[in-house]
């Protein structure tokens, strides 16, 4: 039973590490959209630009998948009058995810 339960022990550690990669992923994914959308959509710099990142990190735990970020950052570009198409915040989005998901590897 000993090799059993150390086999679970290892499995459960082993889920947990990639959840919290995941999480790290995540987060990592929406600063840096939130980042590209204040410093080249908004006119954000500095603080002001990481400041709208975290906005961007904070608005994805309102709900499961996507569409809490894409509300949030629609409404802000039309306060600016500006627009985006769906398609190219996605694009933007996963190119976003793809660097988080190395740079959070390489640390």
């Amino acid at each position: 039973m000993s090799s059993f339960n150390e086999r679970e022990r290892t499995e459960e550690a082993k889920f947990k590490h990639e959840q919290e990669l995941a999480f790290k992923i995540r987060n990592r994914r929406n600063k840096l959209f939130g980042l590209w959308l204040a410093e080249e959509h908004l006119g954000l710099k500095g603080d002001d630009a990481l400041a709208y990142a975290k906005d961007v990190v904070m608005a994805d735990f309102d709900l499961p998948g996507d569409e809490d970020i894409f509300t949030k950052v629609k409404a802000d570009l039309a306060k600016a009058g500006k627009s985006l198409s769906d398609h190219l915040l996605k694009k933007h989005l996963d190119e976003c995810e793809t660097i988080a998901k190395q740079q959070v590897m390489q640390e």
